[in-house]
């Protein structure tokens, strides 16, 4: 909203109350980074063999074994005691309750029962955000996260963790983007992108990466739950700082608390605004919604044949990006390394990706860094499993595949940062909202197999890589097939989503296309498009 921006102005939008909101932003992104990567931590499986008739003091096999080490004839083929090599001294979850071999389909189970949970989270939550606001959605979502990780300290059997971990999942997403809209909202669109760009490389990778040794540190899953799940007790008293989503009051007609937020931001940033501009501001904002029309559906955008294909192909790039970011941020294991080490190895790849998106997706444009990212990704994953089939556990080998790894994460990271974007310019304004919000379920929806994937190593060892890399080349392949959005005018109706880049071809990128507009048009685009962009985002 166009008005939103100009009483911002007068009042501040980039001063005290923003620098505040960005450091909180900082903290919800280190929190949100312990609560996603939680699931993996608690589920590392350690070197495992059969206990059954061994003396404890018997040296470990090589590799884990689900059968008895002293096997013959007349020995079953059973085991109902196993013995582990844990990992710096962690006792992780599986390596408690025996969920290897036989029981291992149980932690499998119960990690997908997460990803159910985020998707029922992200359409609650989001529902209920367009009810009650943003900011009491963003406490709940971080209380829930909390209640999640706490009760399955308690889990006892495969029916509560599934349980637990479900309420856990309910938070997910919700706990980071309600924030990240606030702050979108209250500050300058010139500087959003690098403020809050610069926010979750730098402090989601330090959460990412401080996760595992907090784990090594607290030597015991429950401990690790305990001790990250408490400091989200915080997030309740950004309640006392963090003001109302102005758009959303906006929109329900609560102008009375629009503009108290409003003074709360003047004041706060040292500002005086005379009563008149926040009357001005008020009526220019009752004259817009009076002019407002109804807005097509969702299903709308399946209407016509071009808009059809670009929503289904928005839909798998999302569905593949998403799938494939948790299962290479979570594939730590199997690598020849230690699971502390590669993780914290592979949040690595966060800051570069995060910091190669402003530095190039303003001038490659956004069709060419998607393709390019999930090509990159696909290539470095696939390899990665061939090495897995085919090279010994030797040292060059482990660095090899650590390299790559990383690097296959570092083009994932890149391809799921800039996508949402990406769909946010491409599906027409009259839409927007409610088109990303159904791109971002699906994605989520379909992380529900990222569990799945992984545990195919079990039945051929470079299977999930395999299967990662495919997907991955799928998805930059029909990027190809996408209009590019930079430098242009972007889809406001369904006809114009229709016709846009309507002579675009696969090989059609915007780094080779002469550039004829002047500077004052791209100027005037560029503001277009961080205001639909901050229109859509309200709906997440």
């Amino acid at each position: 909203m166009l008005e939103v921006d100009k009483i911002l102005e007068k009042c501040g939008d980039f001063g005290r109350l923003q620098m505040i909101m960005l450091l909180l932003f900082c903290v919800i992104n280190v929190l949100s980074a312990l609560h996603y990567y939680s699931q993996t931590i608690i589920s590392f499986v350690p070197k495992y063999w059969c206990a059954d008739g061994l003396p404890a003091s018997i040296e470990s096999p090589v590799e884990s074994s689900c059968l008895p080490l002293n096997r013959n004839i007349s020995t079953p083929n059973t085991c109902y005691s196993y013995n582990y090599e844990l990992y710096m001294g962690y006792q992780s979850f599986p390596s408690e309750m025996d969920w290897v071999c036989a029981d291992a389909w149980k932690l499998t189970l119960g990690q997908s029962m997460f990803f159910v949970g985020s998707v029922v989270g992200s359409m609650v939550l989001g529902y209920l955000a367009d009810v009650v606001g943003r900011l009491p959605i963003l406490i709940v979502a971080n209380l829930i996260a909390m209640t999640g990780n706490l009760l399955t300290i308690w889990s006892t059997n495969v029916t509560l963790f599934c349980m637990f971990r479900m309420i856990s999942g309910i938070a997910t997403d919700s706990n980071f983007v309600m924030m990240y809209i606030l702050v979108m909202e209250y500050m300058r669109p010139s500087v959003r992108t690098l403020g809050l760009s610069i926010c979750i490389g730098f402090f989601y990778c330090l959460g990412s990466m401080a996760a595992p040794w907090i784990a090594v540190l607290m030597r015991s899953w429950r401990g690790f739950l305990l001790t990250t799940s408490l400091p989200l007790l915080v997030v309740p008293l950004f309640y006392l700082i963090v003001p109302e989503s102005i758009q959303w009051l906006i929109s329900k007609q609560k102008y009375d608390s629009a503009v108290v937020c409003l003074k709360q931001v003047a004041r706060i940033n040292g500002r005086h605004v005379e009563e008149s501009a926040y009357a001005e501001f008020i009526e220019e904002c009752k004259c817009s919604q009076q002019n407002q029309k109804a807005s097509p559906h969702l299903l709308d955008l399946f209407q016509t044949p071009r808009l059809r294909r670009h929503t289904l192909i928005l839909f798998f790039k999302s569905m593949v990006i998403t799938l494939c970011y948790d299962a290479v941020s979570r594939n730590v294991q199997g690598l020849g390394i230690s699971p502390f080490v590669m993780f914290s190895l592979s949040a690595t790849a966060i800051l570069p990706a995060c910091l190669l998106i402003i530095a190039l997706q303003d001038r490659i444009g956004r069709k060419a860094m998607a393709s390019a990212s999930l090509l990159l990704s696909g290539i470095f994953i696939s390899v990665t499993g061939g090495i897995i089939f085919a090279a010994s556990a030797s040292d060059k080998t482990t660095t090899l595949l650590v390299s790559l790894s990383v690097v296959g994460r570092f083009g994932v990271t890149v391809a799921y940062n800039s996508g949402a974007q990406y769909a946010t310019e491409l599906i027409p304004t009259c839409v927007r909202g409610q088109g990303v919000a159904a791109v971002h379920v699906a994605g989520y929806a379909f992380t529900f197999f990222s569990a799945y994937i992984l545990f195919t190593r079990s039945v051929f060892s470079p299977l999930p890589e395999i299967i990662l890399g495919v997907l991955s080349l799928l998805g930059a392949c029909l990027c190809l097939l996408l209009p590019e959005t930079l430098h242009r005018t972007l889809p406001t109706s369904l006809e114009d989503g229709e016709n846009f880049g309507k002579n675009d071809r696969w090989y059609t990128f915007s780094f080779l296309e002469g550039r004829t507009q002047s500077a004052a048009t791209l100027d005037t685009q560029n503001a277009k498009m961080y205001s639909q962009s901050t229109e859509s985002a309200v709906y997440f």
